[in-house]
């Protein structure tokens, strides 16, 4: 690695631990893919590696990139907004919560072979989050005072290694450091119903860092056929001390379990086709899967599996189209489809985090220049989804309905350099 490359790689990943500022994304609260390349088309990268980010999808990838930096940026513009009707305390009306947009994506990507069957490398991006800004604040009637939503961000870093184990199959390990930072305001009636209303909301932004393993497998089954599968494990974190009344487990807010499976086929040496499926476990996090309802059981916000969001666990389904129209020229699309982790009657929590879309678009290319520098571009969109809620609001809070709406553009560009 040149003295360049090395200078570019330690400012970027500075810029990239500092400024990850993930908001909803596309698959729950998980972005839709790691990588411009990935993301021109829907994000699929678990059998089909285009870019030194490929192993944040599929560790075993390393091994097949070759020597790599890419850096890329991000520009997500969230969509997000709440009706409420027929409640009895004064919460009726429809409010946006687009006080903050757009967000800046940083992501790096490193890979260097060791041998020719040994790879390591690092990449670190923002993998998931949530951010609402409601300026009108949609609990004011309760007494809610100032703008009211959440932010949350997670910077992931995973340096791995991949070996090649036989001809054409490769597997890979990725230890997972994560660093989350997350606050809440606004949100003052709900104090009532803590077990420790002084840590609750309005206590600025509060970090928390952990740690898991993401391992993976990647076969070339001949010069057409690809498989590839992921397994990413809970990922262990520490507590939000500031809204130890808020989330589960005195502040508790680990990432959950995921894993997946891809595919990619070259009908032609130009075309290549794939497709991946990966399942997020949202329920087994009690902070983000338990229901409200838990909280008319005895256990107040903040308790050992007490409230959370209600979320459900979702299967994310990708498919994407790369065509190397020339020597220099590559095009890419893509859609993806996710199942929605918010029920209709756990909507009133998720006016601060509707995580909801289940459709997104996606369209890329890459220019290679006459030196070789990979110069790449995407944008991806989500229509507007919304979730009716159905028994949203308890009778405690005056009953009625409480409906979450979210929609998402985004655009980026990347660079990168073979070594």
């Amino acid at each position: 690695m040149t003295k360049h490359h090395s200078s570019l790689a330690a400012a970027s990943i500075l810029i990239a631990a500092l400024s990850a500022s993930p908001a909803q994304a596309t698959d729950g609260y998980f972005l839709n893919g790691i990588g411009a390349k990935a993301k021109g088309s829907a994000g699929v990268a678990i059998a089909q590696p285009q870019d030194a980010l490929s192993i944040a999808a599929n560790p075993a990838a390393a091994t097949e990139v070759g020597g790599r930096l890419d850096v890329g940026v991000e520009f997500f513009i969230p969509n997000r907004g709440a009706t409420i009707s027929g409640n009895g305390g004064g919460l009726n009306g429809t409010y946006s919560g687009n006080g903050a947009n757009p967000f800046v994506l940083p992501e790096i990507g490193y890979v260097r072979p060791l041998s020719d069957s040994v790879a390591v490398g690092i990449a670190i991006y923002g993998n998931g989050g949530m951010n609402t800004v409601y300026k009108s604040n949609p609990f004011a009637g309760f007494g809610g005072s100032g703008p009211a939503g959440v932010d949350l961000k997670q910077i992931f870093i995973t340096p791995t290694i991949a070996a090649r184990v036989a001809p054409g199959h490769s597997i890979g390990v990725s230890p997972i450091i994560v660093v989350q930072g997350f606050r809440a305001s606004g949100i003052q009636p709900f104090a009532a119903a803590s077990q420790d209303p002084a840590n609750f909301t309005n206590r600025g932004t509060d970090w928390s860092a952990g740690g898991g393993v993401r391992v993976g497998y990647l076969g070339k089954f001949s010069d057409a056929l690809s498989l590839g599968a992921f397994y990413q494990s809970r990922i262990w974190t520490g507590r939000f001390d500031k809204y130890a009344g808020l989330f589960a487990g005195r502040g508790g807010f680990d990432v959950p379990a995921s894993y997946g499976a891809g595919i990619a086929v070259k009908p032609t040496p130009a075309l290549t086709l794939a497709a991946d499926v990966k399942r997020i476990e949202y329920s087994d996090i009690a902070s983000v899967g338990n229901p409200l309802s838990v909280l008319f059981t005895g256990k107040p916000l903040g308790a050992e599996n007490g409230p959370g969001f209600g979320w459900r666990d979702i299967t994310a389904w990708k498919l994407g189209v790369t065509y190397a129209a020339s020597e220099r020229w590559t095009v890419r699309a893509g859609y993806g489809h996710s199942g929605n982790p918010v029920p209709q009657s756990e909507t009133l929590i998720n006016i601060l985090a509707p995580g909801i879309v289940s459709h997104h678009i996606t369209a890329g290319a890459t220019h290679t220049t006459a030196s070789g520098l990979e110069l790449t571009a995407y944008a991806m969109h989500a229509p507007k989804q919304t979730v009716r809620g159905k028994g949203s609001i308890p009778a405690p809070y005056a009953g009625g309905e409480a409906d979450v709406s979210l929609g998402e553009t985004s655009f980026g560009f990347s660079a990168g350099v073979k070594f």
